[in-house]
């Protein structure tokens, strides 16, 4: 293989290309290492890089999973890795190595993927741009001016770079969906409890967060899927049982679905003009396809899930800040944490007890009316955002007054925060682009356990509108 093809393939081509010995694992990382050191110093996509230890393994025996001897990357939250450490882009995060993996990490490897380092986030994941005071912006390659999204931002940037095919990413509110919509890739949220946290966390956020990958094709995130999902004892939630493998199950026909169609916010708002022609495009292919779209907004209320919703974020933001006080002994301030992360903390120490159990109430009970709603539409499809990739620097992260550093952005992420508070999977499909040539996404939502109605709807779309060859150019 040409090593300039590299980043045509998606990370189950580069796995082929290595079992028919047409490349070697050591070929794969070694060039994944040599683009990220080009790229990196423009994207600041990683950082921090754990290469030596990658090539040793690449030399060694690879276990003989799915994606054996691919090179990924891993997000700078909760993907703990030996000899890694898992800052949360803060710089009240002490720079310790971890002595262990966790779960998914560990199960990533007996998969095959080789971890290179961890990947750019915001300062503990809590916007929709990756732009930290300690590891400062990630450059989306599409258009180094604009966000890449967040809070899986790096991931996102690498994976649509081409340093890697696939990356680690979590989502708490959007931010897998989020960062794939900005860089132009796919990005599924799991249902609650589909993927541990285990073995250090168990609950992360009142159950708003999930972990997964973004990718560039949906066999890879299914195949992602089949090698990271499953029962560990101790998690305080369970998904349903998969209908067997999820890559095999992409292979089935679709059924004709009853697609939910929404050209607005739910709170009656406009979105931007190229994110409804987004929708409005992928709601006729999926007619051409034989599935009945219909123009209907779900039983969701944002006046109430979005003070909810932050609710929950504020006081897992005071609790996680606690932990650290304790553990370092520097009580929090903004000496150590961004001004917005020290507004959520105070604002987080006010909550009581009753007003985080209204908030769950309020969850549980949009979770319950999707229920419903998805007993006539099998899917839901929206914008993944309200607008285009917004520019760096349009949020002020030293801004300590919550709502005045959310406003700039309170229309740009309309939706990806509910399926958080419901536990539902969604996915976000790169299949548009606007005249200025950056990403414009939509997702599909299915009922809670749905994932394999996402990811086969999902690779008949991409059969049909294809974008593997859509790709940033970072030549210049």
């Amino acid at each position: 293989m040409a090593f300039a093809e590299y980043d045509r393939y998606d990370a189950l081509g580069l796995a082929g290309l290595i079992a028919k010995k047409k490349i070697s694992a050591r070929e794969a990382v070694d060039e994944a290492i040599a683009r990220a050191e080009k790229l990196n110093p423009k994207l600041n996509a990683i950082v921090f890089a754990d290469y030596e230890r990658a090539r040793d393994t690449a030399k060694g025996k690879l276990p003989k999973g799915p994606f054996a001897g691919v090179p990924i990357l891993l997000k700078d939250m909760r993907a703990g890795a030996k000899g890694m450490p898992t800052r949360n882009g803060s710089r009240y995060m002490p720079k310790i190595l971890a002595d262990h993996d966790s779960t998914l990490v560990a199960r990533y490897r007996a998969a095959g993927l080789i971890p290179l380092g961890k990947t750019n986030v915001p300062e503990f994941g809590i916007l929709p741009t990756t732009e930290s005071k300690l590891y400062g912006p990630a450059h989306n390659p599409w258009n180094l001016d604009h966000s890449t999204g967040g809070s899986s931002g790096g991931s996102a940037c690498a994976v649509a770079a081409g340093i890697v095919p696939i990356a680690h990413a979590t989502d708490g509110g959007g931010s897998i969906r989020i960062p794939a919509a900005c860089c132009g890739l796919v990005g599924l949220k799991v249902s609650r409890g589909r993927i541990t946290q285990g073995p250090d966390f168990a609950d992360s956020t009142s159950g708003l967060s999930v972990d997964n990958v973004v990718s560039k094709s949906v066999r890879d995130t299914a195949a992602a899927l089949d090698a990271s999902c499953g029962l560990d004892f101790g998690d305080p939630y369970t998904a349903p049982p998969p209908e067997g493998s999820y890559l095999d199950g992409i292979k089935r026909k679709t059924k004709r679905l009853r697609i939910a169609v929404c050209y607005k916010a739910l709170n009656g708002k406009d979105l931007h003009p190229d994110s409804v022609a987004a929708v409005k495009k992928t709601a006729k292919l999926c007619e051409s396809l034989g599935h009945i779209v219909e123009e209907k907004a779900p039983p969701l209320d944002p006046g109430v899930l979005t003070p909810a919703f932050m609710t929950l974020w504020a006081a897992n933001v005071a609790y996680a800040l606690e932990g650290l006080a304790r553990a370092t002994g520097i009580p929090p301030s903004t000496d150590v944490v961004e001004g917005l992360t020290f507004g959520l903390y105070e604002a987080g120490k006010r909550i009581t007890a009753v007003e985080m159990m209204a908030a769950k109430q309020s969850m549980d009970r949009a979770a319950r009316a999707m229920v419903q709603f998805h007993d006539t539409y099998d899917v839901w499809l929206n914008a993944t955002l309200g607008a285009p990739p917004i520019k760096l620097g349009v949020i002020n992260v030293d801004e300590q007054n919550p709502p005045l550093a959310f406003a700039p952005i309170l229309d740009y992420v309309p939706y990806t925060a509910m399926q958080n508070a419901t536990g539902q999977p969604a996915i976000q499909l790169p299949l548009n682009t606007n005249k200025a040539g950056l990403p414009i996404g939509v997702q599909f939502v299915a009922r809670y356990g749905g994932e394999i109605t996402l990811l086969k709807l999902a690779a008949e779309l991409e059969k049909a509108a294809p974008w593997a060859d859509r790709r940033p150019n970072l030549k210049d």
